[in-house]
């Protein structure tokens, strides 16, 4: 399968996931959270960063919801839930947004 962006063509697995995460830019992360039914904020993008930043720096680390809640809760100066979370991203943030992130799927099953 492939999505077209801004003229160019980026193939995705079956389950739309980007086969190279090298091909993800601002415009694929727009595209793909526009077909999830989601406008990205500034949070959004924060998240996003983060766990692009885990996996290309940290060895592929997919950090799960818990480890996600604790960072963002860091960025933001405040406490994080998990619902704050669920609300940006409503299918599953790691998975969800590992997905608008262009990462590779995570195979883990639990948030915690």
């Amino acid at each position: 399968m492939a999505i077209e962006v801004n003229g160019k063509s980026v193939e995705t697995t079956a389950t739309g996931y980007l086969v190279d995460h090298a091909q993800w830019d601002e415009d694929v992360a727009k595209a793909i959270a526009s077909s999830e039914g989601l406008e990205l904020t500034e949070q959004h993008w924060d998240v996003m960063n983060y766990l692009r930043d885990e996996y290309i720096n940290n060895a592929g680390n997919q950090p799960n919801d818990r480890n996600m809640n604790k960072a963002m809760s860091e960025k933001w100066g405040r406490k994080v839930s998990s619902k704050e979370l669920y609300d940006l991203f409503p299918g599953k943030p790691s998975k969800q947004a590992g997905l608008i992130a262009g990462l590779p799927e995570s195979r883990r099953k639990g948030g915690y």
